[in-house]
C-alpha cells in the first residue's frame, strides 16, 4: 500500500468583490467606474462573476453602502458614478 504525501498547503482563496475592487482601486491612475472595475477585476483575475448578471450594479450598491460609513468608509466619489479609494 502506497503512503499518500499530505501537504499542508490552503487551497487559493479567491477575493470578495469589495476586495478586488480596492486591489485595482489601489493601483488606478484615476476614478473608475464600477463596469471599469468589474471589467479589470476579471482581466486581472481578482473576482469573477460566473453566473451574476449585473455584477457592475452589485459592486455600485455594496460600494454606496460603505460610502455611509462617512470618514470611515474605504472609498470616495470623485464623480457621478465614479470612484476611488478614502485617502
Amino acid at each position: 500500500m502506497a503512503a499518500t504525501k499530505k501537504t499542508n498547503a490552503k487551497p487559493e482563496r479567491k477575493l470578495s468583490q469589495m476586495a478586488a475592487a480596492i486591489q485595482v482601486l489601489g493601483k488606478a491612475k484615476e476614478p473608475l467606474s464600477c463596469k471599469e472595475l468589474v471589467d479589470a477585476m476579471t482581466k486581472r483575475g481578482l473576482w469573477s462573476s460566473p453566473e451574476g448578471k449585473t455584477p457592475e450594479a452589485t459592486l455600485y450598491a455594496s460600494i454606496l453602502r460603505d460610502l455611509r460609513k462617512g470618514k470611515d468608509s474605504r472609498f470616495q466619489k470623485a464623480a457621478p458614478g465614479r470612484f476611488t479609494l478614502n485617502k
